[in-house]
């Protein structure tokens, strides 16, 4: 297993963040984003920066951004707004620790080689902490608009994985190479099937990026990836909107719930027991301030199942200026 995998589910299970860092999916989020002009669906990105480097400092072991190459009024979502690669290098110069994970990059509809190097160049600048999460895409409408065909996007997505593996060399002229290359393996962590077998995506993935469930789904599903992948990671996600009150009860949604920081850790350590190895913690549904609801699971949730973080980052070889 490489670094970036290694820290990430270092003590067997491990939090972090999705982005975007806005709460726009609550009320008063809502009524922010129609006076600001802003799209449904797209959030406020004005104190991302600061969250991020909040999430940083506060030992979130995971920063997760997703790939949404086009805005979909009929989806409703414009996930961060910034396009992926861009964004987890800018996130990588406001950073120092937090790993920057892809929730996950659509290859099909991506030229190969550029998302090679940009994973690459991502790798590099961050000092190797990069995830990178990758799917087939499920979006029909975005395949012509970028030339591709929705039909074949699972060949095309077994081609740009065998790519991202052995780093172009076995598809480039003799004498021609992508720079940077690779410092290690990439850790390639797949969202659904992405149009393969189970038996295919549990020998060429690193890990699994699972849709959110209840700590039941996630056995059932952890059961079906052991199968296949054995020990390798199981991840997901929860939308969360943390209660003032400690003692709030649990009211379940669908992908997550309300509820005060002891239903949290109820919930946190019944995913662990199913076999989950690293929860991202999504709060557009989040009615509290961001930072007051990082600074509290910081301080009374991160501690109960964070071991003692090892740096085993790869030194950055870029230095940003921001």
């Amino acid at each position: 297993m490489n670094a970036p995998l290694d820290r990430l589910t270092q003590g067997g299970f491990s939090i972090g963040i999705e982005a975007p860092l806005d709460n726009d999916w609550t009320p008063a989020g809502d009524r922010a984003r129609r006076m600001a002009g802003r799209l449904p669906g797209e959030p406020d990105l004005q104190r991302h920066a600061a969250l991020a480097k909040l999430a940083d400092q506060s030992g979130f072991r995971a920063l997760w951004v997703r790939d949404v190459p086009l805005y979909d009024p009929s989806f409703g979502d414009a996930a961060q707004v910034f396009e992926v690669f861009s964004y987890l290098g800018y996130l990588a110069g406001v950073t120092r620790d937090i790993l920057l994970g892809t929730a996950a990059v659509v290859l099909p509809i991506r030229e190969p080689l550029l998302t090679l190097k940009s994973a690459a160049t991502v790798q590099r600048l961050s000092g190797n902490r990069l995830l990178l999460g990758v799917a087939s895409g499920d979006r029909p409408v975005e395949y012509p608009l970028f030339s591709r065909d929705f039909e074949s996007r699972g060949s095309h997505f077994r081609e740009q994985v065998e790519l991202l593996r052995h780093g172009g060399t076995a598809t480039l002229p003799s004498g021609l190479a992508v720079l940077p290359k690779l410092q290690q393996p990439l850790p390639l962590l797949v969202a659904g099937l992405a149009q393969q077998r189970p038996e295919w995506i549990g020998e060429h993935m690193d890990g699994s990026l699972a849709y959110p469930g209840t700590p039941d789904d996630h056995r059932h599903r952890i059961a079906a990836w052991r199968a296949v992948a054995g020990a390798k990671p199981y991840i997901s996600f929860i939308h969360l909107d943390l209660a003032e009150r400690a003692d709030e009860p649990m009211q379940r949604w669908r992908f997550g719930f309300r509820g005060g920081r002891d239903a949290l850790i109820d919930e946190l350590h019944a995913l662990r027991e199913a076999g989950v190895g690293h929860i991202g913690l999504h709060f557009r549904r989040n009615q509290r301030p961001l930072d007051e609801t990082f600074h509290e699971i910081a301080e009374y949730v991160l501690p109960l199942f964070h071991t003692q973080s090892t740096d085993t980052r790869v030194p950055a070889v870029e230095t940003f200026h921001v």
